[in-house]
C-alpha cells in the first residue's frame, strides 16, 4: 500500500462525520481541526465526496451567482497588507471616487443578462458613518434596488453605529459583505490599522438591523490550517448567511507581494472542510481562484462550494463569465 492509498482509519471517520453532517448533525471543534490537518491526497478526494454530498443534500443542484462593483477605488486609509487599494502602497490600482448611478445600472444590466443573483456595491475606505457620503451610498442601492434586475448587496467596511446599518436596509440592501479575513490570532499580521473586534463588531451591527451577513476571507496569506479551522468555527458562531472564499492573488507594491501562494489540494481541502462545518450556508468561491486553482476550477463544486463571484475582481481580472456560465452547464449545475 503507498502512502496516498486510503488510510482505512481516516475513512471511517471521515465516513462517520459526513453522514453525521447529513442527518443534520455538528461536527465539533477537535473533529473540525482532525479534518484540516488531513494531507494525503487519497484523503482529501474522499473528504471530497463527502463534502459534495453534502452540498448536494443541503443545496441541491443551484449554484449562487454573485459579481461586483468597485464603486469607490484605491486611496484606502486602511494598511490591509493584501490589498492594492490601500494608500500606503505603491500600486497600480485604479484610484476614483464613488461611482455616479450609471455605471451601476448598467452593472446591474449586465448582471441580470448573465443570470448574477446579486449584485455588490464595494468601497475602498474604512468604513461609513451618518453624512452626505451615507446619503449618496443609499440613493446607489436604492437605484440597485429598485431597478429589479437584481438583489442589491454592499461591502462599505466598518459599520459602528447601528443606525447606519439601518438606513442601508431601509435603501433596500439585502445583504452585507465584510469578511473577518482570517481567525482572531493570525488578524494583526494582516491589518494594522482596526482590529478584528471592529469587524466583529460590524457584524454583529448588521445583523441587528436585520441584513443577510456574508463573511468569509482570504487563505493564502501566510496563515496555518489552525488559523483557517478558527476562522471557520468563528463564521459558524456568528451565524452568518454566505461564506466566501478568497485565495490570495499577490500583488506588487503590497506587503504580501511575495507569498509563495497555496496548492490547489489544500484549496479544495479547505472547501471541503468549511461544508463540513457550515453545511447549510452559501459556500462562495471568490478572487484568486484562476490564478490559483488553474485547471482545477471546477473540483470547487465537488469540494462543496455552492456560489460563485464572477465577473472581475475589485482590482483583478477573472475569467470571462460567459466561460464559468458554460463550466456549470458541463458540470450539470444551474445559476440562481
Amino acid at each position: 500500500m503507498t502512502t496516498e492509498s486510503i488510510d482505512a482509519g481516516n475513512h471511517q471517520r471521515i465516513s462517520e462525520l459526513g453522514g453525521r453532517v447529513l442527518a443534520g448533525g455538528e461536527i465539533t471543534r477537535d473533529e473540525a481541526f482532525w479534518l484540516f490537518g488531513l494531507s494525503g491526497s487519497a484523503d482529501i478526494y474522499d473528504l471530497m465526496s463527502w463534502a459534495n454530498r453534502i452540498r448536494e443534500q443541503f443545496k441541491g443542484n443551484k449554484i449562487h451567482l454573485c459579481s461586483i462593483v468597485n464603486a469607490k477605488a484605491g486611496a484606502c486609509s486602511e494598511d490591509c497588507k493584501f490589498c492594492s487599494q490601500s494608500a500606503a502602497y505603491q500600486t497600480d490600482a485604479p484610484r476614483y471616487p464613488f461611482v455616479e448611478p450609471e455605471p451601476v445600472l448598467g452593472a446591474a444590466e449586465e448582471a441580470k443578462a448573465n443570470n448574477v443573483t446579486a449584485l455588490g456595491l464595494v468601497a475602498a475606505w474604512k468604513g461609513l458613518d451618518e453624512g452626505p457620503m451615507l446619503d449618496e451610498v443609499c440613493d446607489r442601492i436604492r437605484d440597485l434596488s429598485e431597478s429589479g434586475k437584481t438583489r442589491a448587496d454592499a461591502s462599505l467596511g466598518i459599520i459602528k453605529d447601528p443606525k447606519v446599518a439601518r438606513r442601508l436596509k431601509e435603501a433596500g440592501l439585502k445583504c452585507y459583505n465584510h469578511n473577518l479575513e482570517s481567525s482572531r490570532r493570525y488578524f494583526p499580521e494582516v491589518c494594522g490599522t482596526h482590529s478584528y473586534e471592529d469587524r466583529l463588531e460590524t457584524i454583529r451591527n448588521i445583523k441587528a438591523a436585520g441584513l443577510k451577513i456574508c463573511s468569509g476571507g482570504i487563505i493564502g496569506m501566510g496563515e496555518t490550517r489552525e488559523d483557517r479551522c478558527e476562522l471557520a468555527l468563528e463564521l459558524r458562531e456568528l451565524g452568518v448567511h454566505v461564506v466566501p472564499v478568497n485565495i490570495l492573488n499577490p500583488v506588487e507594491g503590497t506587503p504580501f507581494e511575495g507569498k509563495a501562494g497555496i496548492e490547489p489540494l489544500e484549496i479544495l481541502k479547505t472547501i471541503a472542510c468549511l461544508r463540513f462545518i457550515l453545511p447549510k450556508k452559501e459556500l462562495m468561491i471568490a478572487g484568486g481562484r484562476e490564478v490559483n486553482l488553474r485547471d482545477m476550477q471546477s473540483m470547487i463544486f465537488m469540494a462543496g462550494a455552492s456560489a460563485l463571484m464572477v465577473g472581475n475582481y475589485l482590482t483583478t481580472l477573472n475569467q470571462p463569465v460567459e466561460k464559468d456560465l458554460q463550466m456549470l452547464r458541463d458540470l450539470g449545475l444551474d445559476p440562481d
